[in-house]
């Protein structure tokens, strides 16, 4: 991918989305404000991405984000400083191949489709987007950095999406309230990954603008 391009559209999805955003589409849930796609003026160095990078994967391999990002067991994931260890979510639940649990149990006997704020501890966890796991093609659980990094600029393992097109995604998620914006005021006692949203966004943003650097192992 050429910067030069990737600039360019990302300008585009900065004017739309600022646009949209501005007009009234504000964060609704845990009070995220409005977002917006900063776009950077000029190339962005590959020393300035892999510093993004770091900060993405902060977010990506929080516990936030693999729990439900898992392999091919289809089997979610509890972890986090208030369960104590890493183990299998409970209630042997297994969302199958559907990864929706239509199989077995749907995500859905519990996990309702709401805006409204997590506020209840010990209450399953909703979001602005019916519960599911993420694609087995999207398995963070379990790897590395670099092996993140180099799935994540991978459009046969991606969604096919380019730089731009995983901004867009970012975007379109925060807008209807998803699991992305969820992770950052998961309320219920529940450990947010660092930073916010919008921070998240920003480093998104140039890691894509300076052409996906990944890390070495």
């Amino acid at each position: 991918m050429k910067r030069d391009a990737n600039l360019s559209r990302l300008t585009i999805i900065a004017a739309a989305a600022l646009g949209a955003l501005v007009a009234g589409a504000a964060l609704a849930q845990g009070g995220h404000g409005e977002l917006v796609v900063n776009a950077p003026e000029g190339e962005v160095s590959e020393a300035e991405g892999l510093a993004a990078w770091e900060r993405v994967h902060a977010v990506v391999s929080h516990a936030r984000c693999v729990n439900c990002h898992v392999g091919e067991d289809n089997v979610p994931i509890w972890s986090g400083p208030s369960y104590g260890e890493t183990r299998p979510h409970g209630m042997n639940i297994n969302a199958g191949v559907s990864r929706i649990g239509i199989e077995y149990l749907p995500c859905s006997t519990c996990h309702a489709t709401a805006t409204t704020p997590n506020l209840d501890a010990h209450a399953a966890p909703h979001a602005g987007h019916p519960w599911m796991l993420a694609p087995v093609e999207f398995q963070w659980n379990g790897r590395t950095g670099p092996e993140i990094c180099r799935q994540l600029r991978d459009p046969a393992r991606n969604g096919e999406r380019d730089g731009a097109a995983l901004v867009e995604h970012v975007v379109h998620d925060a807008e209807a309230h998803a699991f992305i914006t969820w992770a950052f005021v998961p309320g219920g006692g529940r450990e947010a990954p660092p930073g916010t949203m919008q921070d998240h966004l920003d480093d998104m943003v140039i890691w894509t603008a300076a052409g996906m650097p990944c890390p070495d192992e």
